[in-house]
């Protein structure tokens, strides 16, 4: 069961070793760690050059987190792609433990984890509606995003499948895919957190974009156009849609944005969940 780690990073230097320290000190090596740097214009080339040549090093111009992670998949040549974040963390035994559930449950293409969450340095608990499940996790997956890609380990065809990240997405991405592969998936969960997720950074892509909603009701759109679904799993989904547009309608409206609220009250009429 070979695996390839994909990291994408733009400026992130001061946070890239720890990432790539924690993939080097895995009790099972990976087969190969791509690192592909969006577009970086701080040392993140020197630090790969000096102190990381046993990666495979990728440049592309800035083209967003997508696009990174894309490139870094369609290079990989694992059976198996494990995504890291370049400013999170993988405890020593993550990769093990995720292959050796995955040979012990066969049917499974996508194994995720759970997280420890650091904040601003210190270690805090998570919401509950962030807590992590495995099988069938379609309707859960439709609020928010309950994988987290750092977590994550993927069989190659399932991006054959269902496809790459969306690259016109600038946030949510992950959302994006996750709700597509998990209406056809069941996943495997481990019950145990084996990664750590930082956030409380100023470069996060959630601080960095206002509304991440509308990023979402992209996705459901997207899904309910182009995705056959189970009849419930198509209610629940044009539901939240619904929900979510309202939310924007409402929010634009406050705002003095008519044409923006014009357009999500226009989803509501568009979608009907029979």
């Amino acid at each position: 069961m070979s695996v390839s780690v994909v990291i994408p990073t733009h400026n992130r230097a001061h946070t890239l070793p720890r990432a790539l320290d924690s993939v080097l000190a895995q009790s099972h090596q990976p087969l190969e760690i791509i690192v592909v740097d969006d577009g970086s214009d701080d040392e993140t080339a020197e630090l790969m050059e000096d102190h990381y040549g046993c990666c495979d090093y990728l440049r592309q111009a800035n083209q967003g987190v997508s696009s990174a992670r894309n490139l870094g998949i369609e290079k990989a040549r694992g059976e198996w792609i494990a995504l890291l974040d370049s400013d999170d963390r993988w405890l020593p035994n993550k990769l093990q433990l995720q292959l050796e559930a995955l040979a012990g449950a066969p049917r499974y293409r996508l194994c995720h984890t759970d997280e420890f969450w650091i904040r601003k340095g210190v270690r805090v608990n998570q919401m509950l509606k962030h807590a992590k499940s495995g099988g069938r996790i379609f309707q859960r997956c439709l609020p928010l995003c309950v994988i987290s890609p750092s977590s994550v380990i993927l069989h190659h065809t399932l991006f054959e499948e269902f496809g790459l990240f969306d690259t016109e997405l600038p946030a949510c991405e992950d959302y994006d895919l996750w709700l597509r592969i998990c209406a056809g998936e069941e996943v495997l969960f481990i019950d145990r957190p084996l990664i750590e997720k930082y956030g409380g950074h100023d470069d996060q892509l959630s601080r960095r974009h206002w509304g991440m909603d509308r990023f979402r009701v992209h996705a459901l759109m997207k899904l309910l156009d182009q995705q056959q679904l189970e009849k419930e799993d198509r209610i629940a989904a044009v539901t939240t849609l619904i929900e979510k547009s309202t939310i924007l309608a409402e929010g634009a409206e406050k705002r003095g944005f008519p044409e923006r609220a014009a357009y999500y009250r226009d989803i509501q009429q568009r979608y009907p969940a029979d």
